[in-house]
């Protein structure tokens, strides 16, 4: 049985090839520092990440619409949710979510921390939904290089868990890694004026799961169970416009466009 651990402890990784995420956002300042966020994104994997089977529709294999609010309680605080629809494949499913940030000075950088709560409905008949936790930190620095043009370098961390307790596909037979999901984001930031800005970004995403043992035709084991992690790079760009609504862009505080 000792000998017999490391094989089925061992972890596969598998890499897939590069997705592309272009984004378009509205953002409607309101009182304060709150807004109103409309976006729209579409997905399209180079080698079709092991879906090959996948439709695609005006060249994306994946589309995201979403609507969101967030409020601001103080300098420092807000609240705010958003809700997303995703369609895939002939398929789609809602996701919305509950979040709570925080943000504060670090010395010239900027620290936020970001905790949310999604469920996801999907949209196949007989599929049960799902609920995860999310956490995100991330360090920014605004780099002012005139009257309205500036650079905002930012980097970005995120984990996901599954939360059974509130989900409809609790099953204590199946196992689960403790952190589903991660996502390492790089980005550039580039405000040309109050009313555009536009970032690129980068970013190494893992799935983490349990894999189970792959056979042969003769039943030979081939591929024992272990885990598995799914490696995703994703290269990114997302275009904000902002309508001010009457509101002064010197004293209203923006949100990088990863929302």
């Amino acid at each position: 049985m000792l000998l017999a651990r490391p094989a089925a402890a061992q972890t596969r990784r598998t890499v897939f090839g590069v997705q592309l995420w272009p984004e378009v956002q509205a953002e409607v300042a309101l009182d304060g520092s709150d807004y109103l966020l409309v976006s729209a994104r579409g997905q399209q994997n180079t080698d079709n990440n092991g879906f090959a089977n996948s439709s695609r529709f005006l060249g994306f294999d994946q589309r995201r619409l979403s609507v969101g609010y967030e409020h601001f309680l103080s300098e420092h605080w807000s609240i705010g949710a958003t809700l997303p629809y995703f369609s895939f494949n002939k398929t789609y499913a809602l996701l919305p979510e509950v979040l709570l940030r925080h943000r504060s000075p670090v010395g010239p950088l900027t620290f936020g921390q970001r905790l949310s709560l999604e469920h996801l409905f999907p949209g196949q008949t007989g599929a049960k939904g799902s609920t995860h936790a999310r956490l995100r930190a991330d360090l920014e620095k605004t780099v002012v290089l005139g009257s309205t043009v500036a650079l905002r370098p930012r980097l970005s961390y995120e984990a996901a868990t599954h939360l059974r307790a509130f989900s409809a596909d609790d099953n204590p037979d199946v196992d689960e890694r403790t952190v589903q999901f991660t996502s390492l984001r790089g980005e550039v930031g580039v405000r040309l004026s109050p009313a555009f800005d536009f970032t690129l970004w980068v970013a190494y995403q893992t799935q983490y799961s349990f894999g189970l043992a792959q056979t042969d035709a003769l039943g030979n084991v081939t591929i024992p169970a272990g885990r598995v992690n799914s490696v995703a790079p994703v290269v990114g760009l997302d275009l904000r416009f902002t309508f001010l609504n009457g509101q002064d862009a010197t004293t209203r505080q923006q949100l990088p466009t990863q929302h």
